[in-house]
Formats: C-alpha cells, structure tokens, sequence
C-alpha cells in the first residue's frame, strides 16, 4: 500500500504539473498528502524538517547559478548578440543548410549557458524565415531547435553551465568537465542522430510534395506563459518581456560569441588552474560547511566564468542597451520561479525518500546496482525525470534519496564517479522530454504548433537519440571506465 501510495502522489504530481497548477504549491501539497495517506510521518514535520529543509538546502547549493544564467540570457538578447550569432552561423553555412544552421545557432547560445526560453524566441524567427524560403515543413521547426537547445549542449558536452550537469557535482565531487571523453561520444550520438532523423524526415515532406505550409509566423508575446505547464522549467516566462528583434546596430559574430567562449574557458581554466594552487583548508571549518573543495570547486568555477562572461558582454555591448537595470531586473527576476520549482520537487523527493515504504523501491532500484550501479542510476533517474516532467527536478530527487548510496556502490565496484556523472546528466535529459514536460510545450506554443503536429519529430530527438546515447556511454564507461 505504501508504493502504491507513492506511485498514487507521482502520478498526481505529473497530472496537475501538466494541467499548470504551479509545483510551489502542487510539490509539498503532494508530499503531505503522500506522508497522509501512508501514514508513515507527521505531517507537520515532515513539511518544515524535510521538505522545507532540502527545498532550502538546494536552493542555497544553486541559485547563483540559475540567477547568473538567467541574467547572461537575458543580457544576450537585449544587447543583440543572440541574434548576431545566428546570423554568422546562417551566413556561414547558407540557407540551404536550414536544418543545421538551426541546430547549431541553438547549440552555440545554449552552450555558453543561455537560456532556452531566450535561444526559443531569438531563434523562432529566423528558423521560420530558413524553413519557409526553403519550403521546409514548420512541422519540424520544434524539432530541430529542441535537438540543437535541450539534448546534446544541455546534458552530455563537458563544461556546460547548465543546471543538468551542475547538479550532479556536489554528490560525486566532479565539475562541469566530468568524463570528457564520454560526454563527447554521448553528443556525437546525439547529434548525429538527431541530424539523420530530421533530413530524413525532410526527404520524406518532399517526395510528398509537402512544402512550408500555411502558417501565421508572428512571434507570440510573453503572455505566451499563461499556457499550461511553459513556466515549469527554464524562464518563467510571464516575467520576462520579448526583445523587440534587433535589425541593426547587432555587435560583430567574434563580439558576439566571445561571452559565449568566455563561459567555457574561463569554467575549464578556474578548475584546471586556478583551484589547485588556492589554500581551501578554511572550507573544513563547521562555520564553512564542514566540507572540501571536492565539494564545491565545480559550482564556484560555474559562478567565476559566468559573473566574468556578464562583465566582458557588458563591456563589448554597453551602448547597444536600452535599459540595462531593465535588462538586469527581468533577468534577475525571471530566475526566482525556476530555482523555487526545482527546489519545491526537491523537497517532495525527500519526503517522499523518508517515508517507510520508499525503501523497496530503494532496494529494487539499487539491486540492479549490484551488477552495474551505472544502469541502476540512468533507470531511476529517467523514471523520475519522465514522472516530474522535468530534467532537473528528476534528478534532484534521484540523488537527493539515493546519490550517497550510489556513490559507495560505484566506489565499491571501483567505477569513476566522474562516468557516474555523466551517466547521470545525461539520463536526466533523456525521458524528461515527454509532452508534459515545460520545455516543450514553450517551443510548441512560440512555433505556433499542436503536440499533434510536430510532437513525433521531437520525441525522436530529444528522447530516442539520448537514450541510444545513453546505452552507448553506459556500455562504455562499463568496459573502459571513464575517459
């Protein structure tokens, strides 16, 4: 009964999280209501000792780096430089190449650690415009900006500023760069699938004679959040205005990009250089944490390099904002909701961790872990990423109930915590996709698209590629550890 209970709360979770009802309240309203019905903690306690104390726990592990990144997006957009970059990328490969001139304007901004919702509308526009001189359906609009914005750069290249790969570092002791070699193999997969797929299917639209089609490409406003479920992850978008898109006076590509390169390098350098000469042996202190650089070298590192890329955009740029307190403020902003959405699932996997009946769950999960903790980890991870609907907030609860344990098994068993990592960031970015998930239905809802129109395409990007990704690192990283 008390796993039925528990899968009774997840399903629930999924449900009204899809319907829209914000995760603030619907995450410990659900975590209660599970703790109710199993009978297994007091209620009371149970909301402010363990959900509110690991909702505050993580968001005090990692809202420097949802507020920097949402102000590095949104200072991007308003100074031009996101569209900068998509035009060198469009020039330099051509229209012809619409499908990867997309994905790679996409890749490039998410990388350098720009926000989706910012990539979605800087980059709707021009995709509309390729697609249609093109005659390539808009169906596969969604697509080719979801293989370009949340697989590849999201989840499995090395030194990437999103939360998806931050999250796993204070758990294993890694940094953004954890198993490079994997992480890249993982992309190419990606990639190169996602690529094969979309030409396919552009094969197919055109021995149908199946051009553009006839579509109202006007860029929707930012009441376009008020849709069910688009302010779960990522920006909150009913925060943030829409840049008015910028025709002239756009900075150079090399200016454009640099902020984006400074983001990469500056990570890699601070954690390569810079934290093996500095005298941490203050941070075993109790004042401190109690803790070791292990700890917390990856998200200091993410910090440096994205305060460092905001003042080096900022200075390339100053004239081109309109209003930078503006542009600062709606970034500032527009990072609260979505710390406090992952946070609050967060809070809800703990409690659902401590209740009684949590522990075959546990036991069946970590019994394939006996074989191969890396397989155990990628599965409860992809379920809880599928159920929440959610990337971060599915690993969040995978680790926050089971990443100690995880971590002795792979120890155990001799497997690189830097491959445990990456299995993980990866599996996070696998099932999350489903058509519940907030990403999606923003870039649907932005394309002016149904989930019926152009849901398949981006099902077998951002899902089915992964996860041939996934089982190829797995079985690597199995065979030859972590590279």
């Amino acid at each position: 009964m008390g796993v039925i209970t528990i899968l009774i709360a997840l399903v629930v979770l999924m449900y009204l999280a899809y319907r829209g009802i914000t995760l603030l309240i619907l995450a410990p309203l659900m975590a209660v209501f599970a703790a109710a019905l199993s009978g297994g903690l007091p209620l009371l306690a149970a909301y402010t000792q363990i959900f509110m104390v690991n909702m505050g726990e993580f968001i005090i592990a990692f809202f420097p780096l949802f507020l920097l990144g949402a102000v590095f997006g949104k200072l991007m957009d308003d100074s031009g430089s996101a569209k900068a970059i998509a035009d060198g990328i469009i020039r330099w490969l051509g229209a012809e190449q619409a499908i990867l001139a997309v994905v790679l304007c996409c890749a490039v901004l998410t990388y350098g650690g720009v926000s989706l919702f910012v990539v979605a509308f800087a980059i709707y526009p021009v995709a509309a415009s390729l697609f249609r001189d093109g005659n390539i359906p808009k169906r596969l609009i969604p697509a080719t900006m979801a293989l370009g914005a949340f697989t590849f750069t999201m989840s499995a290249l090395p030194g990437s500023p999103a939360i998806q790969n931050a999250i796993p570092m204070p758990f294993f002791g890694t940094t953004a760069f954890a198993a490079p070699g994997l992480g890249i193999t993982a992309a190419v997969i990606m990639l190169l699938f996602g690529m094969w797929w979309l030409n396919r299917q552009l094969a197919a639209a055109r021995r149908a004679s199946e051009g553009y089609g006839a579509h109202d490409d006007a860029v929707p406003d930012s009441s376009i959040g008020m849709t069910e479920g688009a302010n779960r992850e990522g920006y909150d978008i009913r925060d943030l205005d829409v840049a008015e898109e910028k025709t002239a006076g756009l900075p150079s590509f090399a200016l454009a990009v640099a902020p984006v390169v400074a983001v990469v390098l500056i990570n890699f350098l601070f954690v390569q250089f810079v934290v093996p000469v500095m005298d941490t042996s203050y941070l075993s202190q109790p004042k401190f944490g109690a803790t070791d650089i292990d700890a917390v070298r990856g998200v200091w590192a993410i910090i440096v390099a994205l305060l460092s890329a905001i003042v080096l955009l900022v200075a390339l740029n100053w004239p081109r904002f309109e209003s930078f307190q503006s542009s600062l403020d709606q970034g500032a902003n527009a990072s609260v909701i979505p710390i406090a959405n992952t946070a609050s699932l967060v809070g809800f996997g703990a409690v659902i961790a401590a209740l009684p009946a949590f522990q075959t769950i546990s036991d069946a999960l970590l019994s394939l872990g006996e074989a191969n903790p890396l397989l155990s980890l990628a599965i409860a991870v992809n379920i809880l990423s599928a159920v929440t609907g959610s990337a971060s907030g599915g690993m969040s609860i995978a680790l926050e109930a089971l990443g100690p344990t995880y971590v002795q098994l792979a120890e155990a068993q001799n497997i690189s915590l830097e491959a445990m990592h990456r299995v993980t960031s990866i599996s996070s970015g696998a099932l999350d996709t489903l058509p519940h998930n907030g990403a999606v239905i923003t870039v649907l809802s932005i394309c002016g698209l149904t989930h019926k129109e152009a849901y398949r395409d981006m099902f077998m990007v951002a899902i089915a590629g992964p996860m041939i990704a996934l089982a190829c690192i797995i079985a690597l990283a199995t065979v030859f550890g972590s590279f």
